[in-house]
């Protein structure tokens, strides 16, 4: 059974993650943060991974702390459910087109963790969403994660746009790294003997 329950508590956020990586990609999230709730509904549709968050955080001062501890609890919680990782695809990579924009995500449940982020946002937010926190979600969930990950933006013109189509990309290259590979069934997919 490949699932994991986190739960972080900080003075500034209380945060508990369910997930399951052989799910159909049902959520139920709950933030607070309206906006990063829809982009956390898309990480877990379009990755088939069940992704349950609740958060409460100090959304008084801002969305920031938020938004990436919610990065680091699911970045640990992929780390718990992958175990030992033997018999995954380990690599994903996706091409996204969403109106406007199209994204470019590509990873590596190495255990290295590495972000590459050439996304450009043309507005400073998304309603009330700071653009910069897409960055910081991102950065977290490598960091937790242990994950090689780049996300480059080829084209948009809208920051929706972008920042989903960021999500979803992501989602789908994730969705191809879990995945378990049958031709490598209990083999872990590394010469080094580790990952």
């Amino acid at each position: 059974m490949r699932k994991a329950k986190i739960t972080r508590k900080t003075a500034e956020t209380q945060i508990e993650v369910e997930l399951n990586l052989d799910g159909t990609g049902q959520y139920e999230n709950h933030t607070g943060v309206g906006f990063f709730d829809h982009m956390l509904d898309q990480l877990s549709r379009h990755s088939l991974i069940d992704l349950s968050v609740t958060a409460k955080g100090d959304l008084h001062i801002d969305d920031h702390h938020t938004v990436e501890d919610t990065g680091i609890a699911i970045g640990q919680a992929l780390v718990k459910a992958l175990g030992d990782k033997k018999g995954i695809r380990r690599y994903g990579s996706f091409h996204l087109a969403m109106d406007d924009a199209q994204i470019r995500a590509a990873l590596d449940l190495s255990g290295r963790p590495y972000l590459v982020w050439n996304v450009d946002f043309p507005s400073q937010k998304i309603g009330s969403f700071d653009c910069e926190l897409v960055r910081e979600f991102f950065q977290a969930l490598s960091t937790h994660g242990g994950i090689t990950l780049h996300i480059d933006r080829l084209h948009g013109l809208n920051s929706h746009h972008i920042a989903e189509a960021a999500f979803k990309a992501a989602a789908r290259a994730l969705r191809e790294a879990v995945e378990p590979d049958p031709r490598m069934s209990g083999v872990l997919p590394s010469t080094k003997g580790a990952l």
